[in-house]
């Protein structure tokens, strides 16, 4: 599997975030990953459409835009109009999940369902056909420099099997917690696509950082014998 590197500009230097962008972008990062909190569905305030729209204008990635929000379809096309690649709303945000995903595919932007680690794959297993992301919270979302859960492995595994199974062609994204030493389980489990902030923008060099982790990402081989 292609493994790409979606560092989280949660833990950028805000006073300094284009240069923090082109920075992780110049290293070869493959996308910015975007976290929206509204101080409800999360315990934390971040950042508004007017961001992502002046984010969008100092990059070439495309922007993976994560609503931890509360009834997210009221923002969902002024998001898409700020530039946002991705739209990710999570299963417990929103009553009908099948209609949410629709409306983020109207956008002509693609769309995202996340999951956080007490909500079991249930919860989406019937509109993964839907989604162009499934994102598997690996620590409680709403704040940066948590610690990886260890139990959200198998829930990565359960859903590798279960795209695999129905051929659908959603990628499995992972976020929290994401760093040298859990790259490479999450990446046997199964994870395509992985979130890390707190482990490139706090290093001492984020660009280094961003080279190591898709050093090590590469090394390592998605195991079916493992899932």
């Amino acid at each position: 599997m292609s493994i790409r590197l979606a560092p989280s500009i949660l833990s950028a230097n805000f006073a300094a975030l284009g240069e923090d962008i082109r920075k992780v972008e110049d290293a070869g990062a493959h996308i910015l990953h975007v976290d929206v909190m509204d101080g409800h569905f999360v315990p934390n305030i971040t950042i508004g459409p007017p961001v992502v729209k002046a984010i969008k204008k100092v990059t070439r990635l495309p922007l993976d835009v994560h609503l931890m929000i509360s009834d997210p379809d009221k923002y969902i096309p002024v998001f898409a109009e700020a530039g946002a690649s991705m739209l990710t709303v999570h299963a417990e945000a929103t009553v009908h999940l099948d209609r949410t995903l629709n409306l983020i595919r109207s956008q002509n932007v693609l769309a995202g369902v996340s999951i956080v680690p007490s909500t079991p794959l249930s919860a989406v297993e019937q509109v993964l056909g839907l989604a162009d992301m499934l994102l598997i919270m690996t620590v409680n979302p709403g704040f940066g420099g948590q610690k990886f859960i260890p139990y959200t492995v198998e829930k990565i595994k359960r859903a590798r099997r279960l795209i695999d199974e129905r051929n659908y062609g959603c990628k499995i994204e992972v976020d929290g917690g994401i760093d040298g030493a859990t790259i490479p389980e999450v990446v046997r489990a199964g994870a395509e696509v992985l979130v890390s902030g707190s482990a490139i923008f706090q290093a001492v060099d984020p660009a280094r950082k961003v080279r190591e982790l898709l050093e090590i990402a590469n090394s390592v081989e998605y195991d079916r014998r493992y899932v």
